[in-house]
């Protein structure tokens, strides 16, 4: 036993030793961890901002000018005046997301309870903005329309307040959601990559045959790689999240970072498992990079952080729970956002850990039939 460890222990040294004098995997970790990072959080805006936006007004009313003075930077440009005839063609061309509509008589109409409506045209194409923006317009219009009729003495106010309590991020900015999703999206691209491509390059610079021809054993050869690549990345990711996230980008964290690091190291050892079983179905790194980006998508697009499992077909909520990526986000979201503790998030590391055991034999069998084949 004393054997083995110290064996885990030395090629695993070796594996760090490597990994310093690979400038590219090297580059490709710095790389990740900051401008990758930072740059989709501070500039990939997912919130309302600087939308363009224009309004057609028929009514020429006070009204329809307090609804014009409503739309306000930073959420939108200064509004342009158009005429009717022009709203297909400014939308086909796609120079502005917003045109507001505001039909003749629409002050007249509702002082004398007629219910007018206003046409809202959206570039849905702007995704993003089309959504918030739209919510947006509607708060807004309801809102100058209920105090212009109250000033007027037509409508009573409304009986119900409503308040919207944002919590865990209470200005809505996608920054300091963008800034820790980047980080645990990084994660798992470089803990399939660095192991994969480290098993990789073992067979093409023929350093696998030295390994062979040592009293080692397959399973301690992977365990080495799996500790030693996921030391990098949980170093990395650590130094990412204080300097990065909170330095830079000014990104509060509500739990225990040493809990998220915790929880890391378990998935590490799952996804390290799964970079190691890909890369023994691969003969070349161009190949290993074919299987690992189609598998690092799918476990990225269906995790739970870029979209709600709620919101996918039940049968594929059902099949995301066998990927360790959906936990992992489950978990760090409850731990960086929500500050919660291990009573809340243990279920979450059990499965990571079962699912991990899984990767790791599977992986472990794949191995050593591709050593069985190359000797």
């Amino acid at each position: 036993m004393l054997t083995s460890l110290k064996n885990i222990y030395r090629l695993g040294v070796k594996e760090l030793f490597s990994l310093r004098s690979d400038t590219v995997m090297m580059v490709l970790i710095v790389y990740t961890f900051t401008f990758a990072v930072y740059t989709p959080a501070q500039h990939a805006q997912m919130e309302l901002r600087n939308a363009s936006i224009a309004v057609v007004d028929e009514d020429r009313s006070q009204l329809s000018q307090r609804i014009y003075d409503a739309l306000l930077p930073p959420y939108f440009q200064r509004p342009v005046m158009l005429p009717l005839s022009q709203i297909d063609a400014v939308m086909d061309a796609g120079r502005y997301t917003f045109v507001i509509d505001i039909p003749p008589d629409f002050q007249a109409d509702l002082l004398a309870g007629r219910e007018p409506a206003i046409q809202v045209n959206i570039d849905a194409t702007a995704m993003t903005q089309a959504g918030h923006g739209a919510k947006y317009i509607q708060n807004m219009v309801r809102r100058e329309i209920e105090a212009f009729t109250q000033r007027e003495g037509s409508e009573e106010s409304l009986p119900v307040s409503l308040v919207v309590r944002a919590k865990f991020n209470p200005n809505l900015q996608s920054r300091w959601f963008l800034g820790v999703m980047q980080i645990i999206n990084m994660i798992t691209l470089l803990a399939v990559i660095l192991t994969g491509a480290a098993l990789i390059r073992e067979r093409e610079h023929g350093t696998i045959e030295h390994l062979l021809v040592m009293p080692l054993k397959p399973v301690e050869i992977m365990i080495a790689k799996i500790w030693a690549n996921g030391l990098v990345i949980v170093i990395a990711a650590t130094l990412s999240l204080k300097l990065v996230v909170q330095g830079v980008l000014d990104v509060p964290i509500a739990g225990s970072i040493s809990l998220f690091v915790t929880g890391t190291l378990i998935y590490l050892f799952s996804v390290t498992s799964l970079g190691i079983f890909l890369a023994t179905l691969a003969r070349s790194m161009p190949q290993f990079g074919l299987l690992a980006f189609p598998v690092f998508i799918v476990m990225n697009l269906l995790s739970g952080g870029t979209t709600p499992l709620d919101s996918m077909p039940e049968v594929l909520q059902q099949l995301m729970q066998l990927s360790p990526s959906t936990h992992f986000v489950s978990f760090a979201q409850s731990i960086l956002y929500r500050g919660a503790g291990f009573d809340v998030v243990w279920p979450d590391f059990l499965a990571v850990t079962v699912i991990g055991m899984i990767f790791f034999f599977g992986a472990l069998v794949r191995f050593r039939k591709t050593i069985s084949a190359i000797q």
